[in-house]
C-alpha cells in the first residue's frame, strides 16, 4: 500500500522538482501556500492531523539571506518553528519527517569538506533559523532525515544562475565574489537523490518510517567545489551556447543577447554585503554515499545538464 505523503513548498525550487517525482512513491498531499500558510501553528496542526501521511517532506523554507537579517522572527517562524511543530505532530502518528537544510549552519573557518559531526557555528539570522529548526526537529523524538544541502538554484524561481543570466544581459562587465568555496546544487539532483532514499527506504520498510535505521542527518551537494566567481565564468560559458529554444533560458535574458564580456573577480568585503557568508561551506557527501549508496554529480555535470535539455523523465 502506497503511503500518503505531505509536501509543503510545492511551488518552491526544490519544492515543485519534489511534486513532480513524489507521487511515484505514494499519495502526495501538498497544499498550496495559501492553503498552509507556515506560521500559523494552528494550520500544521490541522493539516497533520486531518492528512495523517506516514511521511512528511518540508521543502519549504524562508531562504532570503539578506532580508532574514532584519526579519528575523518570520525567518524563525518558518525555518525552526514550523519544522519543530511538523515534527511534534509527525512523532503523534508514527510518520518520518524529511526536511531540508543549509551549509550555512557553518561559520567556514574549515579549510576541508564539513562532516555531519562537525559543530555548527552559523555567522548570519539565515543560519541561525535554520539551525534552530534542525535541533527542534532532533529534539522532538520523530523519525527524521535532515539533508543539508548548498548554494542551491534552478531554472526557475530566484537563484544565483537566473541572476547572472540577467546581469549579463544588461552590463558588460559583472564583478563576482571570488573568495567564497562551496559546492552549486542543482534542484533536479537534489529531488532526484531524495526520491530515490525514499524510494528505498519504502521497499525496505514497507511503507513503515516509526524508526528507519538510517534517521538522522546527510550532507547532500554537487560534488566538487567552486566559487561563485569560478560559477559565473561557467554559467557564462553554457549560455554562450544555448538555444533560445531553451524556453527556461529565453525567460531568463528575456530574449535579449548576452552583453558580459568580462567577469573580475572581488572579495567579499569588496562586494559589500551587510551578512556575513562562511568562506568556505563545501559538505562532505561521504555520509550519504556510505549509507544510501547515492553520490550526486559533479556541480559543472549538473549545470551542463540545466543547458542541455537533460529530460525531466530519468527516474523510471
Amino acid at each position: 500500500m502506497k503511503p500518503t505523503i505531505l509536501l509543503t513548498g510545492k511551488s518552491g525550487q526544490l519544492g515543485s522538482e519534489l511534486n513532480r517525482l513524489l507521487p511515484k512513491l505514494g499519495n502526495v498531499i501538498a497544499p498550496a501556500r495559501n492553503e498552509l500558510e507556515l506560521r500559523d501553528p494552528e494550520q500544521i496542526r490541522q493539516i497533520m492531523r486531518s492528512t495523517k501521511p506516514q511521511l512528511v517532506v518540508n521543502a519549504a523554507a524562508y531562504t532570503a539571506v539578506d532580508a532574514a537579517e532584519t526579519d528575523e522572527a518570520n525567518a524563525l517562524a518558518v525555518n525552526a518553528e514550523a519544522p519543530r511543530l511538523l515534527a511534534v505532530e509527525a512523532k503523534k502518528i508514527s510518520a518520518m519527517l524529511v526536511h531540508f537544510s543549509t551549509d550555512y549552519v557553518f561559520d567556514g573557518s574549515k579549510e576541508a569538506p564539513y562532516v555531519e559531526t562537525d559543530h555548527p557555528n552559523p555567522l548570519n539570522a539565515y543560519g541561525r533559523t535554520k539551525l534552530a529548526g534542525e535541533e527542534a526537529i532532533c529534539s522532538s523524538g520523530a523519525a527524521h532525515l535532515i539533508f543539508r544541502t548548498s548554494w542551491v538554484y534552478a531554472t526557475h524561481g530566484r537563484n544565483f544562475l537566473l541572476t547572472i543570466l540577467r546581469l549579463a544581459t544588461e552590463r558588460e562587465e559583472l564583478k563576482i565574489v571570488a573568495d567564497q568555496v562551496g559546492a552549486p546544487t542543482c534542484t533536479v539532483d537534489l529531488a532526484e537523490a531524495t526520491t530515490r532514499i525514499l524510494a528505498g527506504m519504502i521497499a525496505d520498510d514497507k511503507s513503515q518510517f516509526a524508526s528507519p535505521e538510517a534517521a538522522g542527518t546527510y550532507h547532500i551537494t554537487a560534488a566538487g567545489e567552486t566559487t561563485w566567481y569560478d560559477f559565473t565564468q561557467a554559467i557564462l560559458e553554457e549560455a554562450a551556447h544555448a538555444s533560445q529554444d531553451l524556453s527556461w533560458f529565453a525567460a531568463a535574458t528575456q530574449g535579449r543577447p548576452l552583453l558580459a564580456r568580462r567577469v573580475v573577480p572581488i572579495t567579499a568585503s569588496e562586494y559589500g554585503s551587510h551578512t556575513p557568508r562562511p568562506a568556505y561551506s563545501v559538505l562532505s557527501n561521504s555520509r550519504l554515499t556510505q549509507t544510501f549508496g547515492i553520490a550526486l554529480p559533479d556541480w559543472r555535470t549538473q549545470l551542463h545538464q540545466c543547458f542541455a535539455k537533460r529530460s525531466f523523465e530519468r527516474m523510471s
